[in-house]
């Protein structure tokens, strides 16, 4: 564990207070921190729920200036990351989807308005509409239910490399005792509904109160660079300065907050490690991975998630158009080392693809480094 990491993001608490009509984020941190610790701070950061409903606008709002980048925002999976089920694709191409259980039989049924999850054990049977289908559904898409005003994480997920139902990731595999916990996981255990929603949803916690019922779904402008109704009004008032000063811009973030902030939902290295959450699990923890690489330590914590990704943008599939990202650094003259096995597709070796266990798709690894030949996945 790197005690000196969390000491040091620990102690960034007390850092000064940024003015309180500003988004931007207390003083830089010099080392990695827990997002516990970042929502706590002045300024917007990814998750907070402390701005009121009415400061936030929706995108619509944004595309008046921002077209472009609204137009292809929407075409990402973070812009799809919650969706109602009458939107879901993987829902409206299956009349019907069954799983068994044993004892459980699961049956998810397309309705007029959207979709039906039932469960059964041959004797009794819970019906319930599907509230939620979280994930784009490229890798898996898991549904929410709600009960009796608790919400539940389905007990089986969508999967397309099966076209069909299989036991949700990171839940027990043990047969539930009752019907009742055969729907899936109670997320009401230490503030879990938030969290999710949190990072799967727009605004659907605001006057640090979870409140569903006015979210916006998806990852939506407002999810990274926080409320805009201060922006907006200030901008087409033409006070261009107080404007900027009311919105975040993460690209002008240090390397490491930037990290953090993508890590708000993507898990941070402190995140990880006070979770305890090792091994194959942690591969989808792409800034704890990032951060583990050698092109982070030795470019001085220099390259980041926009090194590689434009978050307004779908991702792109091509590896070799990652390329000139390497060997910006990676060429004769710099102080790193020249690959003597090939300069293209440079991330097809050194960035390997496994598959986690239960998730049924390839996910990259975000931990840059030479791969022996032979070599499993590295903790």
């Amino acid at each position: 564990m790197r005690l000196g990491i969390l000491l040091s993001g620990l102690a960034t608490l007390s850092i000064g207070v940024a003015l309180a009509s500003s988004t931007k984020p207390a003083s830089p941190a010099s080392a990695p921190m827990a997002t516990e610790d970042r929502v706590q701070l002045p300024g917007w950061w990814p998750s907070k729920g402390t701005a009121s409903r009415d400061e936030f606008l929706g995108p619509d709002a944004c595309a008046a200036c921002h077209a472009s980048k609204f137009r292809t925002q929407t075409q990402t999976p973070m812009a799809h990351a919650a969706m109602r089920p009458a939107d879901s694709e993987a829902l409206r191409s299956h009349d019907q989807l069954t799983l068994s259980l044993p004892p459980y039989n699961y049956l998810i049924s397309r309705q007029e308005n959207g979709s039906l999850f039932s469960v059964t054990d041959g004797k009794r049977t819970i019906s319930l509409p599907l509230s939620w289908a979280f994930g784009l559904g490229q890798a898996g898409q898991t549904y929410i239910l709600e009960r009796n005003g608790t919400f539940y994480e389905s007990r089986v997920s969508y999967f397309p490399e099966l076209n069909g139902l299989d036991p949700t990731p990171g839940q027990s595999q043990a047969a539930p005792s009752s019907l009742e916990d055969a729907l899936g996981r109670n997320m009401l255990y230490a503030g879990e509904t938030q969290r999710c929603f949190a990072c799967h949803t727009t605004a659907s916690t605001t006057n640090r109160r979870f409140d569903p019922s006015h979210l916006i779904p998806g990852v939506t402008c407002e999810a990274c660079h926080g409320p805009g109704a201060k922006h907006v009004a200030a901008m087409k008032a033409d006070r261009i300065k107080l404007g900027l000063k009311a919105i975040l811009d993460p690209g002008q973030l240090n390397p490491v907050d930037q990290l953090d902030f993508c890590g708000a939902c993507h898990r941070t290295y402190v995140d990880v490690v006070l979770s305890k959450t090792f091994g194959i699990r942690n591969l989808r923890f792409q800034p704890y991975r990032l951060e583990r690489s050698q092109c982070w330590l030795r470019s001085n914590n220099g390259i980041t998630c926009l090194a590689c990704h434009n978050p307004h943008q779908p991702r792109v599939r091509d590896l070799a158009s990652y390329d000139d990202r390497c060997l910006s650094c990676h060429q004769p003259g710099h102080f790193t080392k020249i690959c003597t096995v090939s300069a293209n597709n440079c991330v097809s070796c050194h960035m390997p693809k496994y598959e986690v266990p239960g998730m049924h798709s390839k996910f990259t690894d975000h931990f840059i480094r030479i791969v022996r030949k032979g070599e499993g996945y590295s903790d």
